[in-house]
């Protein structure tokens, strides 16, 4: 029987290859998530910055939440008039920490900018978080029904969500700012949000044409579980990667079109503020005061931002194709170490260049292969 020796470092390899394995073995796929979420830089550096944006827009003039008023810190609001402080109305901010009483300016009648841009922020927010929530619901109502139940049912609500797509969605919310732009930034992300699930609905539906066909569906129906019950206890909840990602994503579209509506003059309306709206009244001043143009732009860019990197992250964290794994030290770069290992590197790779130096012999026997071709 002939033999030849292949000097094979299984030890190592096969401890490379169950990498993986062994830093996900007892974690729920809620902890894999939420750890890889944390591990992805961009994603927590924007929700750290989003979140020090939030306190700042939120607590600096104060808000209104169910007809209680609940004051800022800042002395100034966005309704009030002043005396100009500094010619031009330029910012009486002097770096670093000398702020001055309107450190982002003041417009030609004397309004504070920052007050201005405040409350602009506040509306933004009000309409991304509102349209994400309406469009959310609707998208995943309409895509999870029509994926799992397929037929007619598929058909009726597919064709529908086709006439709204078709509409270019820019003038369609042109027309609904226009109706509903006095009313409110809640309202007018209520009525955007009406319109805007049509894409989200086309994603969950084709999600949940794949996942009703997997096993889990199958063993839930032979247990007895009705329709409403697999839908939404059963298939939903393995969808939802895709559905946060997705909505996240139209959330920062929303700060988007909502500043565009604003700017075109058919968003939200005087007395009340929108950045687009700032931005719309000062293009004029860009030239000779540039402050005005500046600042409600800058909130625009960083909160479109920050969602789409937390988005990002979110994506990431929830891929099943995702090779990095929540431990302290990922298959890539213990991967990476071993390499690096055998060409002389040290530290905590050392022992998998010894396992690599002292190879397992692998004897492989020819006769086999012979028995098998006479058997076959």
């Amino acid at each position: 029987m002939a033999t030849r020796k292949d000097p094979t470092p299984t030890s190592s390899l096969n401890e490379v290859l169950t990498i993986e394995q062994r830093e996900v073995e007892g974690l729920s796929q809620g902890t894999i998530v939420r750890r890889r979420f944390f591990r992805h830089r961009g994603a927590m550096a924007a929700m750290i910055f989003l979140g020090l944006l939030v306190i700042l827009i939120y607590s600096s003039i104060g808000f209104e939440l169910f007809g209680l008023t609940i004051p800022g810190w800042y002395p100034n609001t966005y309704l009030q008039r002043f005396d100009i402080a500094l010619p031009g109305g330029a910012p009486t901010w002097v770096l670093p920490f000398n702020f001055g009483p309107f450190p982002f300016g003041q417009d030609e009648i004397g309004r504070d900018i920052f007050a201005l841009v405040m409350r602009g922020a506040q509306q933004s927010i009000v309409v991304m978080v509102t349209y994400g929530v309406v469009a959310g619901i609707l998208g995943i109502l309409v895509g999870a029904i029509a994926g799992f139940y397929r037929g007619w049912v598929d058909s009726v609500l597919m064709r529908f969500t086709d006439v709204i797509i078709i509409i270019p969605f820019l003038i369609l919310a042109a027309v609904i700012g226009r109706a509903t732009g006095g009313l409110g930034a809640f309202v007018l992300a209520i009525a955007l949000g009406l319109f805007g699930w049509t894409a989200l609905a086309r994603l969950v539906r084709g999600e949940f044409l794949g996942l009703r066909e997997r096993e889990f569906v199958d063993a839930a129906r032979v247990a007895g579980a009705s329709n409403p019950h697999i839908l939404f206890r059963h298939i939903l909840p393995n969808a939802m990667g895709v559905v946060i990602v997705a909505i996240s994503l139209l959330m920062s579209g929303a700060i988007l079109t909502e500043a565009a509506l604003s700017f075109l003059g058919v968003g939200i309306q005087a007395p009340d503020v929108s950045l687009g709206q700032i931005l719309n009244q000062y293009q004029g001043a860009f030239s000779t005061r540039p402050w005005l143009f500046w600042w409600p732009g800058l909130f625009i860019i960083a909160i479109a931002l920050c969602v789409n990197f937390i988005g990002d992250g979110l994506r990431d964290a929830f891929d099943p194709r995702q090779r990095r794994m929540p431990g302290k030290h990922g298959p890539y770069r213990q991967v990476f170490g071993a390499m690096v290992g055998n060409f002389g590197g040290g530290g905590r790779y050392d022992t998998d260049r010894e396992d690599a130096e002292k190879a397992d012999v692998v004897e492989v026997s020819y006769a086999d292969d012979e028995l098998r071709k006479e058997s076959d």
